[in-house]
C-alpha cells in the first residue's frame, strides 16, 4: 500500500474527504519526524513506538577489496511494534 492508497482508506475508514485525510496524515508524518528530530520518543500505546537511535562511528569492511574501512556514525529512526499491534497481526 502506498501513501495515496492509504489515504483513500483512511478516508473510507473515518468517512472524511481525501483531502481532508490527506492533510492528516502529511499532519502526522510532520508531527512524529519533528519529535524525534528533538530527541522525543513517540509512544501509541497497543500501537507501537518511534524514537531515533544513534549508530556509532564503527569499523568494517569493503566486500569486494577486503579493504578495512571507518563506517561513520549515523543516526536512524526506530519504530518498535507494540503488543496490541502483534497480537493483531497473529490473527
Amino acid at each position: 500500500m502506498n501513501k495515496s492508497e492509504f489515504i483513500g482508506k483512511l478516508s473510507d475508514k473515518a468517512n472524511i474527504t481525501k483531502k481532508d485525510a490527506e492533510n492528516f496524515t502529511e499532519a502526522f508524518i510532520e508531527t512524529i519526524t519533528e519529535a524525534l528530530s528533538e530527541g522525543e520518543k513517540v509512544t501509541f500505546t497497543g500501537f507501537g513506538s518511534f524514537e531515533k537511535r544513534v549508530r556509532e562511528e564503527r569499523t568494517g569492511r569493503n566486500p569486494r577489496t577486503g579493504e578495512s574501512m571507518i563506517i561513520p556514525k549515523t543516526v536512524t529512526p526506530v519504530f518498535k511494534a507494540g503488543k496490541g499491534f502483534k497480537d493483531a497481526l497473529e490473527k
